[in-house]
Order: C-alpha cells, then structure tokens, then sequence
C-alpha cells in the first residue's frame, strides 16, 4: 500500500509545498497554503513517460482545414447572446456566481429545452434526483426525456455517459477523482477533474456546462488553471433580494467578451430580459439633477444606462470618492479634467457615482456622460430627459472620438431620445441622423458643459 504524506498546495496558483509557508513561493500570495493529502507512488525500474503513437508535424497555414462552428440553440435568447450565437458542440461553458443565484435554475432550463431533440445528461453531485425533480415540476419543464444521474466520482460519471450530446456538472467542487486521495473541491483535484473533463469533451465531441463556486471575493474558487482549460467562463452578478441578474462573459474563445445579458429571476424560473429601459433608466430621471443617459455599447449590442452621481461637502480634509459600475482611478481623472479645465471644484466635496442596474461600464466612451453627470451635480441643475451624451474625454479636456458611434444614435433614436452630444470627429458618420434627431458634436468638455446649462457663463 502506498504511503500518506501531506504536502501544502496554494488554492490560487497551486504550487506545492513539503511545508507550511506563509506566503506563497508561487504567487506571492499570503495565506493561501492549504494542506492536502497525497498518495506517494513507490519508485517504478525504468518508469519513463510514453510518447504519443502519432507524430505530429507541422503544416502551412493555407492547407489546414478550415471547421464551421455549427452553434445549437440553448432555448434562452438572452444566453446565445452571450454565447456569441448559440452553443458550440465540444466546448466547455464554466458558470460561476453566488450561492442562490440562479445558476442550476438557469442549467435545468437549458438541460430541458435540450433534452427534447438530444441526450442530455444532468449530473447533480450536490443535489438528489428527487430535488431536482422538484425544480423541474416547479418550473413547469417537460424534463421526462432528461437523464439525470446523482454521483461524485468523476471515473463513474465518466462511464454513465453513453451517447450524450450534452452533461451538466453542478458543479465541480463536488466531483473528485479517485486517482487523488485529496478531498473533494480541493486544488488538486479540481484542476484533474477539469483537465479529464476536457478529454472527454474534445476527444467525444460532448458539450459541457460546468457549475463552478466562487469565493468571498467574487472570483471562482480553485485554481486558475480551470479558467484556463474552459472554453467560456460566465459570471453571474446580481443581489439576492433583486429580481434582475446580469450574465457575463469573461471569457469566449467562440465570441466577444464584452456580451452581456440580463435575465429576470421569477417564482417560476429564470427569464431573459430584452427590454432594458426598466432596469438601466430611471422613471424619475430629469427630474433631478446629477444623472446623465449614455447609449453602452456591450458585445454586440447597445444598451441605454443612467449614471448618477451624488455630491456632499466633505466633513474630513480628504474628499471621498466612491464609484459603482465605473473605475474609481477614471472617476479621479475625470474630476481632476473637470477642475483643471472646466473650472468646477470638487476639493471640499464628497462624489458618490452608480451605474444604474448594476452593470459595469468600462468603454472610454462612457467619460463625456459622467463629466455631464457631475457637472450637473455640481450646479444643482438637471439634464433634460431626453438627452443622452457620448465620447471619450482626454487630459486636455478634448472630446475624442469613439467606436460604434452610428450604433449608439441609433439607439437613442429608437428610444425616443430627442438630443444627443457626442464627439465632433464621428459627426461625418452619424450626419444622415439629422432629420431624426438633434445633433450636437463638441471638441471639448467645457463646450458640453455649455451646451448643457447655457444660462451660466463658463471658464
């Protein structure tokens, strides 16, 4: 019988230690040293590791053969968007998100609509199949052609698929393989399940949708190298006590990353959202001031989202600065922007900003709607309803030009948006606008900022 040992794996990078550390040899990383169990194999005669019976070589790009992506419809719009399309047949989709967010309810609907043209494997490690039946009876699904199999071997599962087109794992910190004598959900043994699971899934051509923890920091718990080895990771974001949840994709090598998709979590399941004006605009906006409408481009679509901001005068000597949705070190910038080069001063107060509906905005075109927001806040005066503000703000105060610019005043046309501000580089393509919309391009902030409360003289 083989001898037990402990040794110390690192839970972000996974390097292995004879010892307890502190920190990290690996990483870097403080605290991160857990210990394991491992089996030490006795020394083999000649133990050498096999090549591979075919041997490769290599071949000029023009004679490869070119594959189409034939993409399956998952039953959900608003996941195929995400996606990029649809469901690549032989990938591996990782689901990550909080306890109780929707994402085994998001799975049976998909594991349902599926089942009913292909052979769809559910495995449940952490649920019985009488649990999960409950969920499908409670989501109205017509699962009788959906198999389900409770187990957390990963050499049994393996041996359970038969002709599967598609196996669901919910979810991988449950599962452990017995080559491994380290506990379920540990480093080692989430790293080898992923690494066997996408053997499967190349070598068989079966479509896996893996359930994945996160930790308290929001990331996917376990190591890195399971981010690596899937071919597309979805994060689901969201409070508990919200109905709207938003799905987004961190990695796609089959579409863009920048994809979101908003999803309604209801007592009889899990909707996608394709009207986003309930959840990104307020119904009271221009009536208050401090709030300003940008049209977002995210993936493939545009979407409207108001960003508000709050001022208060500070009561320590170091003003605060508090972002949601937005980078703090991009707020500080365009504060900095603003008083160098618009004159508004901002040293004696506080400056609290949101996103609304919990998205996060990371395009530099967002930079001319929060300059507006701010502005606003800061003259007390509101910004009319029906004006949305685009571009990218310079440390000169320059309006540069961005991306997308003909998509984004479109979706302001469609909204019923009156007036837009936008750079005036990306005038000559949104021109044939001008019978539907009013036009107002600006080479600098403080040009916008006249546009915006031109009753007030400017510096």
């Amino acid at each position: 019988m083989a001898k037990q040992k402990s040794i110390f794996v690192c839970s972000e990078c996974g390097t292995q230690s004879p010892q307890w550390l502190g920190r990290c040899p690996g990483c870097g990383k403080f605290g991160t040293l857990v210990e394991e169990i491992a089996a030490v194999e006795t020394p083999r005669k000649e133990a050498k590791r096999e090549r591979s019976s075919s041997s490769a070589s290599p071949l000029p790009l023009s004679l490869i053969r070119e594959e189409k992506l034939m993409r399956i419809s998952s039953g959900i719009p608003e996941l195929d968007t995400v996606l990029g399309g649809g469901i690549v047949p032989g990938s591996l989709v990782l689901i990550g998100g909080d306890p109780g967010i929707g994402k085994s309810t998001l799975l049976t609907e998909v594991s349902a609509h599926l089942a009913e043209t292909e052979r769809v494997l559910y495995v449940s490690a952490e649920e019985s199949c009488s649990q999960v039946k409950l969920r499908c009876a409670r989501l109205r699904l017509n699962s009788s052609n959906l198999l389900l199999l409770n187990e957390t071997c990963l050499e049994d599962i393996a041996e359970a698929i038969d002709n599967e087109k598609f196996v669901v794992i919910d979810s991988i910190q449950a599962v452990y393989t017995s080559d491994l004598s380290s506990a379920a959900g540990s480093v080692g043994q989430i790293r080898e399940c992923a690494g066997k699971l996408q053997r499967i899934a190349k070598s068989r051509g079966i479509t896996f949708f893996i359930v994945g923890h996160v930790t308290k920091d929001g990331a996917l718990a376990g190591p890195k190298v399971l981010e690596h080895i899937m071919d597309t990771v979805l994060y689901f974001e969201g409070e508990k006590e919200d109905n709207f949840k938003i799905l987004r994709a961190y990695k796609n090598r089959f579409g863009s990353v920048q994809e979101v998709g908003v999803f309604e979590m209801t007592g009889e399941g899990i909707y996608g959202v394709n009207d986003y004006s309930d959840i990104f605009l307020s119904e009271n906006r221009g009536q208050a001031a401090g709030s300003c409408v940008t049209p977002s481009e995210t993936g493939n679509r545009c979407m409207m989202v108001e960003i508000q901001t709050l001022m208060a005068k500070t009561a320590y000597g170091l003003p605060r600065r508090m972002p949601l949705g937005i980078d703090y070190n991009k707020l500080v910038l365009l504060i900095a922007v603003l008083e160098k080069r618009c004159g508004l001063p901002f040293y004696n107060q506080d400056v609290y900003l949101n996103a609304m509906g919990g998205i996060r905005l990371g395009e530099p075109a967002v930079d001319l709607a929060v300059c507006a927001a701010l502005a606003s806040a800061y003259k007390n005066q509101p910004i009319e309803k029906f004006t949305a503000v685009f571009g990218e703000v310079g440390l000169t105060g320059e309006v540069r030009g961005v991306t997308f610019a003909e998509k984004r005043v479109n979706e302001c046309i469609k909204m019923g948006f009156k007036r837009v501000i936008f750079p005036a580089k990306n005038f000559k393509s949104v021109k044939k606008f001008e019978d539907k919309i009013t036009l107002l391009p600006v080479q600098y902030a403080n040009q916008m900022i006249r546009l915006l409360f031109p009753d007030e003289k400017q510096n």
